[in-house]
């Protein structure tokens, strides 16, 4: 028998004050799989990601985390929201904040240092483990989020805009920096954005949504295969034929005409 997926929705509806955000929508992720939810403005992306975290309980059917109802936050998942300035404590310094996954986790104190020097490495931030948060750049600041995440050695890692108020020379180089730890690591990502363009380059799998779902045009309005070589490129991958080919598929589905 296979093993189940590491992340299944199950016909997953959700209503939050009367209104339904998410109409029933089904998926799958697998182990070390990339995987972007793409859509415009309140079509529910945020909602879908706290529901796979376990922030909140669906209306209808079944999200399952290897084939177990997820019935709240778990440590096997970590969570990097958009807002870096609210996610770090500002009173610890950066190897202070990544502490804080290791100390929820119960590690004790004396391997804490190693595993905190390990992820600051990691995202490049070896030299900063003493400065705090307001001494760092928007994307510093992220990569200590990242770091954090990874500190607590997760399966299954939530990215919720990450890059969404960074500059694009910073967005990219941190895209390419999250390629290269995924694929080093072996981890498991559900990204949401609304970047068409990001959401290609970054996944193997593209999952599309769309706002106000009805009967006839449900929550989920595509997914698609992310069929282009590893390592890419920000500038050749962007070029390649199937990248192009993509978009416009994508565009067409998100309801630009």
């Amino acid at each position: 028998m296979s093993e189940s997926p590491l992340l299944r929705f199950d016909q997953v509806g959700i209503h939050l004050g009367g209104r339904e955000i998410l109409s029933p929508t089904s998926f799958e992720v697998a182990r070390g799989e990339f995987v972007c939810v793409i859509g415009p403005s309140g079509c529910g992306k945020t909602t879908l990601l706290r529901a796979a975290a376990g922030f909140l309980q669906p209306s209808g059917g079944a999200a399952l985390r290897h084939g177990k109802p997820i019935t709240g936050p778990s440590r096997e998942v970590a969570f990097v929201f958009q807002d870096y300035g609210r996610a770090l404590l500002p009173w610890r310094t950066v190897a202070g904040n990544i502490s804080l996954a290791l100390e929820a986790a119960g590690v004790p104190a004396q391997q804490r240092p190693d595993r905190i020097a390990k992820v600051l490495d990691t995202v490049g931030l070896g030299a900063h483990a003493t400065k705090f948060p307001a001494q760092l750049s928007g994307g510093m600041q992220q990569r200590v989020q990242i770091a954090r995440c990874l500190a607590q050695e997760p399966e299954l890692m939530m990215m919720d805009e990450p890059f969404g108020a960074l500059d694009a020379m910073t967005r990219e180089s941190l895209q390419d920096e999250v390629s290269r730890l995924v694929r080093s690591t072996g981890l498991t990502v559900l990204f949401v954005t609304h970047d068409l363009e990001e959401a290609i380059y970054l996944s193997d799998r593209v999952i599309a949504l769309r706002a106000n779902p009805t009967a006839d045009k449900p929550s989920l309005a595509a997914m698609v295969e992310v069929k282009i070589a590893r390592p890419r490129d920000q500038l050749l991958t962007k070029e390649h034929p199937e990248f192009l080919r993509l978009r416009r598929e994508l565009y067409g589905f998100l309801g630009h005409h």
